[in-house]
């Protein structure tokens, strides 16, 4: 795909799944089984067992059926799924199966991000900024690209439940749904692969020919360059490449879409990306929204960017993106077909992640998509674009694309004690951050032997099968799915207690199972220095303490690394955490109050090492007034370190501490 870097086309992406996959997968696809005499007489697509074929037999007898070219069926559905069924759970846009039949009014359960009232995503004590409350939207009013499940339903016969349920039927429903744009465009249901680039476009439901062209763009260079991949489920799939192939492109204009204002965006070429400013505008009073007028990089530099969720359509964030009494950020990625519009210049801080120091010093993106349950899924095509702008906004501002630079919102430290607990918890344990990294082309590797003292957090994600509760209520445990993130112990051994997290439970208690609950998780491309191990067990420090982890040396969830360490200078027992790097008090010029720089309640103790991130020069940002002149970047003497403390990353004051090569 243009500007990614895509999977390899000749082999799995990590292998074949392991056998609990493969017996996961039998109930399903025995159930699908029962529907293939109705959705098929194709011969192939009957088999009662669920064969590593069975699911390139069922795209082969829909693209039959419906006399749709294969090759385009199956690149269609790998930039929605990467043919992924995902036991029937919907996508974060309400997108089910490998076709992404979207169904969002059943899906729909949950608030905008940042919706709970009072929530200050500034994060400034010197300028709070509660939100005001905002709804649902209601499920009529939901557009088109995400109903066309309904539609499915209604030219094929088959019921929701199976399009939804049974990957045979998903697929059926995808190519009914290929065919018939293909007919509206007047178009023959041709053998030729290339005379689908018009149907392609509008299957992905966007509203501006510059968004259907990028993702029928997408799909195109996907069937040109070829994949083979092992799914969820444990099916092979195989999509030839044609590497000749030339689409039609001339038949976008027989979609009569519309065009979107691109003039100023900051976005690589290779996505389709549209402006929608947030408005800068005066409220009562002195009050004012919803973000701040800067310079950056030259006020201050860009040291992070900020993956988010919206948890809400696209048409209710658009909507609160352009309330000024609301919060901002700089981009949100819509799901189904990867557009992206930009809101807040990467120059001017948005107001996203509720620390002011992280704000000042960050880009945030939103990710479309309303959880449900928390284990949905993110489409292939969004994974796409987003990495595209990252690797884009990394290059130009300068950013590392490792993961102390590309944080996700639950890596985010409360500012102090006091904040912790409300701290967002997404994108959560089901963002697939090894992906993600590999679409940027930047994949995690090696750099010292596997007995390094230093690791970086890698499980295989599609059999990363952490068991969470909290998905449907308190307590009742989530669906199987693939985690980027491992769960970590007290003592080396899993019915142990879970590590304990003070900021989010000061009585000491231990660390939930809950999805929302980030105190006993490490995450893909964390890393961490060890503090021990055992036969299939790895100790980190962690939140100031041992934290044990499975970790087989026939089934490794961790790569050996290399890098810097950070340990508490000779003579210090324990020195303090910050979630903010403010200067010292000194550095304060008249009419700017000091900010206090208040430690988190944690302690980094004598005999500890944590990995150092970036060093981060003392800084506040004062802007409280409407008017930018009247803003003031404060600089102190004061230097700290970024270190990854837990889960959330941390500062360390430099004179607190020593630095030290990691080792091999």
């Amino acid at each position: 795909m243009r500007g990614s870097a895509p999977e390899s086309r000749n082999a799995p992406r990590r292998g074949p799944r392991r056998s609990r996959r493969y017996l996961r997968a039998a109930g399903a696809a025995a159930s699908a089984a029962l529907l293939l005499p109705v959705v098929s007489a194709h011969p192939a697509a009957t088999a009662a067992q669920p064969h590593s074929d069975t699911l390139q037999k069922q795209f082969a007898a829909a693209a039959a059926g419906h006399q749709v070219p294969l090759s385009v069926l199956l690149g269609l559905s790998y930039l929605e799924s990467r043919w992924d069924s995902h036991d029937g759970v919907p996508s974060v846009t309400g997108g089910y199966g490998p076709m992404h039949l979207t169904d969002a009014a059943t899906a729909l359960a949950a608030l905008p991000h940042h919706s709970d009232a009072g929530e200050d995503a500034r994060g400034d004590a010197d300028r709070p900024h509660a939100v005001p409350r905002t709804a649902l939207p209601a499920p009529a009013t939901l557009p088109a690209r995400l109903r066309t499940l309904e539609r499915a339903a209604s030219l094929t016969g088959l019921s929701a439940k199976a399009l939804r349920e049974s990957s045979a039927a998903n697929v059926q429903g995808g190519a009914a749904l290929l065919a018939a744009e293909q007919k509206r465009l007047g178009l023959p249901l041709s053998a030729d692969p290339a005379d689908w680039y018009g149907a392609v476009a509008g299957y992905s439901g966007a509203s501006d020919a510059a968004t259907a062209t990028t993702f029928a763009h997408d799909v195109f260079d996907t069937i040109r360059t070829g994949r083979r991949r092992t799914t969820d489920t444990g099916q092979s799939i195989t999509l030839a490449a044609s590497p000749h192939l030339a689409p039609r492109t001339e038949q976008i204009g027989q979609l009569k879409l519309g065009t979107v204002t691109d003039t100023g965006v900051e976005c690589p070429r290779s996505v389709a990306c549209e402006s929608i400013p947030a408005p800068y505008q005066q409220l009562e009073g002195k009050d004012y929204g919803n973000h701040d007028l800067a310079d950056r990089p030259a006020s201050q530099k860009v040291d992070f960017i900020v993956v988010h969720d919206t948890e809400g359509t696209w048409e209710t964030t658009i909507k609160l993106i352009k309330d000024p009494a609301y919060v901002s950020w700089n981009y949100t990625v819509r799901s189904g077909d990867g557009h992206i519009a930009q809101h807040v210049p990467t120059k001017d801080v948005a107001w996203h992640a509720g620390n002011w120091f992280v704000n000042a010093k960050s880009v945030g993106i939103e990710h479309e998509g309303f959880l449900a349950q928390p284990d949905a899924w993110y489409t292939e095509e969004m994974y796409s674009t987003s990495a595209r702008l990252v690797r884009y906004l990394a290059q130009k501002l300068g950013i590392p694309l490792d993961r102390q630079h590309i944080v996700g919102h639950d890596n985010v430290p409360g500012t102090v004690p006091s904040t912790i607990k409300g701290m967002h918890t997404d994108p959560g344990p089901y963002w697939d951050w090894d992906h993600y990294f590999e679409l940027m082309g930047k994949p995690f590797r090696p750099t010292a032997s596997p007995f390094a003292p230093m690791v970086t957090i890698r499980p295989d994600y599609e059999d990363n099968e952490t068991a969470y509760t909290g998905c449907t209520g308190p307590n009742e445990p989530c669906p199987a799915h693939g985690s980027g993130a491992v769960r970590l112990y007290t003592e080396p051994r899993e019915d142990a207690p879970l590590i304990r997290d003070i900021g989010l439970r000061p009585d000491g208690s231990p660390s939930t199972t809950d999805v929302n609950d980030t105190g006993a998780r490490a995450s893909t491309g964390q890393q961490f220095a060890v503090a021990d191990r055992l036969r299939g067990w790895t100790a980190i420090w962690y939140l100031g303490q041992k934290a044990w982890f499975r970790n087989p040396w026939w089934d490794p969830v961790t790569l050996g690394a290399r890098g810097k360490l950070v340990t508490p200078r000779a003579g210090l027992s324990e020195i303090p955490v910050y979630g903010r790097a403010y200067p010292e008090a000194g550095a304060y010029p008249a009419g700017v109050p000091v900010q206090t720089v208040t430690p988190l309640p944690y302690k980094l103790l004598a005999g500890q090492a944590y990995v150092l991130g970036q060093t981060s020069p003392s800084e506040y940002l004062w802007a409280t007034t409407f008017e930018p002149a009247g803003h003031r970047v404060v600089r102190g003497k004061d230097v700290y370190y970024e270190i990854q403390f837990g889960h959330r990353v941390a500062f360390v004051k430099a004179s607190d501490v020593s630095v030290r090569p990691s080792g091999r």
